[in-house]
């Protein structure tokens, strides 16, 4: 799998951009928000990465931050989503604006991104909402605040629920690294 890569953007063809790396130029399909807030061509970009293999075709998918990958691969295990819808809805909503309105379970934010009806708002709404934890918060909590929300991600990647991660997270104490988080926090889920 590759989960990672940096390198020289050489391309961006929406929603196609190149990136060459040890000689190799990979074609990477990204959400519109990712390509929004790519450097020019010429420049090192780092993006994570999901590999996608299908009978005719290996594709890759690129996005800016961890948080985007992690509701790409959710959205894609949603029944009758595919990569395409889901890279729809990447673009069409932040991961925070997405994750709000699976909390407070509105359709209609859903329905405003090209391609997505009534009943698959409704389905994406049932089948993550335990899946996409709540919007984070950017107010004053500084490293604290991200190194929780780094621990409350892995945790989720991992396939964690969000109830169960937010159950874990709250046993922790507040100046944990995230490291020593992360470790805490699955041996009191393994329980």
């Amino acid at each position: 799998m590759i989960g990672r890569i940096t390198g020289t953007l050489l391309d961006k063809t929406p929603p196609t951009i190149c990136v060459q790396t040890g000689g190799l130029g990979y074609e990477i399909d990204v959400p519109m928000s990712t390509l929004y807030d790519l450097p020019e061509a010429g420049a090192q970009v780092t993006l994570y990465t999901h590999l996608a293999i299908r009978e005719d075709a290996h594709v890759l998918y690129g996005f800016l931050t961890a948080q985007e990958r992690i509701t790409f691969r959710a959205l894609i295990k949603v029944t009758g989503i595919g990569a395409r819808t889901a890279l729809a809805v990447l673009s069409g909503m932040t991961t925070d604006d997405l994750a709000l309105a699976i909390r407070e379970q509105e359709t209609g934010r859903l329905t405003r991104v090209p391609g997505i009806g009534k009943k698959t708002a409704e389905r994406l709404l049932l089948e993550l909402k335990d899946k996409l934890g709540a919007p984070a918060h950017h107010g004053s909590g500084g490293n604290a605040s991200s190194g929780r929300d780094d621990i409350l991600n892995a945790l989720m990647a991992l396939g964690y629920s969000n109830s169960e991660s937010q159950a874990a997270l709250k046993a922790l104490p507040a100046d944990i690294d995230v490291s020593e988080g992360i470790r805490q926090a699955l041996k009191s889920l393994a329980r």
